[in-house]
């Protein structure tokens, strides 16, 4: 799915005689995500095809943290984010069937027809804080653009409970699978595109064959991109509240698939190495780096750039979006013996899968895997002259763990007891005296837990074994310690358990239970 950036603004004030920095209470903050990106994209972590000088930047001014868990699948993973919860516990968000907005599209359905009925599902939401309610009880105004809240979609009035001053983007994930849309909403109200006129808006394939090059490429009803508009909305939104305290989270396509650009980047235009759809998908990444220049550049001209804390994330570990026969498969298979994985002993690693990108930086599995590689993501945090500058933190962090920051930092105290862990401390420079012992993230193959000594507890759902291995000596999870370590073992099953509510199955990810029909 799509990838995270933060910006927190804070203002610093000289006093008299004595050259003190006192931060004012409501700093402005924007937040970046990324979609479906994993870390080996990042050049910051060795990429050798696709250059990100920006994001990079954002890790060399601040804070990189090094063990840093989103979730493994786009829904569940946002829900934690404006939750502040685990993705394995029970009751905390209510997802909701995608595809419904096709229907509108093809005029099947009214726009109201639609939300109505996705209201009657989400109503069932509970009641608590969410991420930009945060931010509105410490006065500030708050904006998401791009793939809104957290899904499978949204409405209007969903939005509004939640927090959100402004918005602008797609109500549907299943429509964010296309980058050309027939329309989009904005604080409430849809907003035809014109030159956009396919309802599925826009999604090809995924094959890099010559028939997916050719629709690809076909660019009847396709005139104008997403990301094009998100950025000019994003600009906006910072210019029109400059001068006020504003939480500006964007939660970008980029570089989720199918694959879909304007044009190929220079970079990879004359790459004999990367097939076409492979220069397409670098191509899109290359887009969100470009993104992310022009943002900063923005904070320059108007003068927010020292005042401004950037934050960038994505929203679960990699994904194979460039097919190509006898290169890169999907189903995902070992291009060596032609084999699948059985997800015990034979996992996927870009080496043997394939993957010319290495987007999972050498971890194990991708997006959906309880592998480091589905859940394991990049987590910058910069604010020039008052965060330390350069650091790489071994802090264990959840995605959840960023409301626990703000409320923190702007010291307010959701109503309801939430998971996350605040790392201001950690930003500062200073021992953070409360980590946490261990995080739980759930996936389709079911839960796992990672412990602040580096154990790591797998469970394969389905099929009902553990796997247990030791991290800080075993980065692609290729020695089970199970046998070894049986009385470990049983500590962190226990821990597990807790994690999710009591019943590890909480943790085991299932469409069809635990997302709500339309």
């Amino acid at each position: 799915m799509k990838k995270i950036t933060f910006y927190i603004l804070f203002s610093i004030q000289a006093f008299t005689g004595n050259a003190q920095k006192a931060v004012v209470s409501k700093p402005n903050v924007i937040y970046i995500l990324a979609d479906d990106m994993g870390r080996g994209m990042l050049s910051y972590y060795g990429q050798k095809i696709v250059k990100t000088p920006n994001i990079d930047k954002i890790a060399k001014q601040g804070v990189s943290f090094n063990r840093s868990y989103g979730g493994v699948y786009c829904a569940p993973s946002r829900a934690s984010l404006i939750t502040g919860y685990s993705d394995c516990r029970k009751g905390k968000y209510v997802l909701t069937q995608a595809g419904i907005y096709e229907k509108v599209a093809k005029g099947l359905l009214s726009d109201e027809q639609a939300q109505a009925k996705v209201d009657s599902v989400v109503n069932n939401e509970p009641d608590i804080t969410y991420l930009p309610q945060v931010f509105k009880q410490a006065g500030y105004v708050t904006g998401e653009i791009g793939k809104l809240d957290y899904g499978f979609v949204t409405t209007t009035k969903q939005m509004k409970k939640h927090g959100w001053d402004y918005w602008y983007g797609y109500y549907d994930h299943q429509q964010c699978h296309g980058f050309y849309p027939m329309f989009l909403h904005e604080n409430g109200k849809m907003i035809s595109i014109p030159g956009n006129t396919r309802p599925d808006a826009g999604k090809t394939g995924e094959w890099g064959s010559v028939e997916g090059e050719n629709e690809r490429w076909n660019m009847e009803g396709k005139t104008v991109y997403s990301q094009d508009l998100f950025l000019d909305k994003m600009l906006s939104f910072i210019h029109q509240n400059k001068n006020k305290p504003f939480f500006l989270y964007h939660s970008t396509q980029l570089p989720h698939g199918p694959v879909a650009i304007p044009a190929i980047h220079p970079d990879f235009v004359f790459n004999n190495k990367l097939t076409q759809i492979e220069k397409e998908y670098a191509s899109m990444l290359k887009k969100l780096d470009d993104n992310v220049g022009v943002i900063m550049d923005e904070l320059k001209k108007t003068g927010l750039e020292k005042n401004t804390i950037i934050v960038f994330s994505s929203d679960n570990g990699h994904e194979l979006y460039y097919s190509y026969k006898g290169r890169v498969e999907k189903p995902y298979k070992n291009m060596q013996t032609g084999k699948g994985f059985d997800n015990i002993s034979e996992k996927f690693y870009s080496s043997i899968g394939g993957d010319v990108f290495d987007g999972n930086n050498g971890m194990a599995g991708l997006k959906r895997m309880n592998w480091e590689g589905g859940a394991r993501v990049p987590l910058f945090v910069s604010w020039p002259g008052y965060f330390k500058q350069n650091v790489v933190s071994q802090q264990l962090v959840g995605n959840y763990d960023f409301m626990a920051t703000m409320a923190e930092l702007l010291q307010v105290k959701p109503k309801d007891k939430k998971d996350g862990v605040s790392f201001l401390s950690t930003l500062k420079g200073k021992k953070n005296e409360t980590q946490h012992h261990a995080i739980a993230f759930a996936s389709p193959m079911g839960p796992a837990l990672v412990t602040n000594d580096g154990w790591k507890l797998r469970y394969l759902a389905a099929k009902k074994i553990y796997q247990l291995y030791y991290l800080p000596n075993d980065y692609k999870e290729e020695h089970d310690l199970i046998l070894q370590q049986p009385d470990k073992v049983e500590t962190l099953k226990k821990i597990l358990t807790e994690k999710c509510d009591g019943d590890v199955n909480n943790g085991w990810f299932n469409d069809n239970r635990d997302v709500k029909g339309i």
